[in-house]
């Protein structure tokens, strides 16, 4: 299990900064370019654990890449080239501080919510009478923003991201056109590898042109909740759990053994063959959603291959 990308400490040619984030470490470079690498490090309810998955990063770099170039003709992106298994170069943007979720089915935290008698979700309503997992009429967009103390994110409406001026209307209409286009497009390419996409989130920024594109990832099992579609009616009838391709197992794992990011609670012990199976799962998640084999790259000296790898690109294109 060592062989794994857990933290970086890159001196590109043209570095300015580094970023480092929960999974994805960010380094910007000079003529307005960021270079992103997706690690091995898996977080759940926002609190990284202290192993990393193997593959993990490939499997979230590679997937992220191909839905972009799913979606270039609905949504611009900043994308431009990914020169490793682990990383992504694109175009720098200013982040805005909405993440934009959407959900076309009752699950995950919209679920928990719902349980405690909650029927309003960031301003928006869900109908009486649901039980978890069932399709909302309707996708409904929840937004999350930061915590102004701490990392968590938090619901918020729409109504108050107008008011406290997070993000201007204009603005906020096109991320919700984007977010609805984009959620459409991902559940036609899900529903054609017999998969349904429940939930995800989309990240969005500005360039310095002022043109608002998606960054970060789209339609990975870190950011999304798939379902299988076959068997989903009949589960849902006979009250039983859906079969799901997301890293909610890893979610449930951790409930189960009384860590839910509480204060005071305590990241239970991952073994290696428990670190194994989880590795095998984000494998599966990619075959499902991709529709193609998984290639393992070389791991056995993950840093100097980036390091080669960008240098490389870089040299061919400043």
């Amino acid at each position: 299990m060592g062989n794994t990308i857990i933290s970086t400490d890159f001196n590109f040619p043209g570095q300015k900064s580094v970023y480092h984030g929960k999974v994805r470490e960010v380094y910007a470079l000079e003529n307005n370019k960021l270079l992103m690498v997706a690690t091995d490090r898996l977080s759940a309810f926002d609190v990284v654990m202290p192993k990393g998955i193997p593959y993990k990063g490939q499997i979230l770099n590679q997937i992220a890449t191909k839905m972009m170039r799913d979606t270039q003709d609905l949504v611009p992106n900043w994308l431009m080239a990914t020169p490793d298994p682990n990383v992504a170069i694109g175009e720098a943007c200013k982040p805005f501080k909405v993440e934009m979720v959407i959900r076309g089915y009752m699950s995950g935290h919209a679920a928990r919510e719902y349980k405690t008698g909650k029927r309003m979700l960031c301003g928006v309503a869900m109908p009486e009478g649901m039980k978890e997992n069932d399709k909302f009429p309707q996708p409904i967009i929840t937004p999350a923003t930061k915590a102004e103390m701490g990392d968590h994110d938090e619901d918020i409406s729409r109504e108050d991201i107008l008011k406290r001026g997070i993000v201007s209307e204009a603005d906020y209409l096109q991320l919700e056109d984007y977010t609805q286009k984009l959620f459409q497009r991902g559940s036609e390419i899900a529903a054609k590898r017999g998969l349904i996409l429940v939930d995800t989130k989309y990240e969005f920024g500005k360039t310095k042109e002022g043109k608002i594109v998606l960054i970060d990832e789209i339609h990975t099992p870190d950011s999304s909740r798939y379902f299988y579609a076959e068997g989903y009616e009949e589960r849902q009838k006979n009250n039983e759990p859906q079969k799901q391709l997301s890293k909610e197992f890893v979610r449930q794992w951790l409930i189960q053994n009384g860590f839910q990011g509480l204060e005071g609670q305590k990241v239970p012990f991952m073994s290696d063959e428990y670190i194994k199976t989880v590795s095998e799962r984000y494998i599966e998640l990619y075959e499902n959603i991709t529709g193609e084999k998984f290639i393992k790259a070389d791991i056995s000296n993950i840093h100097e291959r980036i390091e080669n790898n960008v240098i490389e690109y870089l040299s061919k294109n400043t």
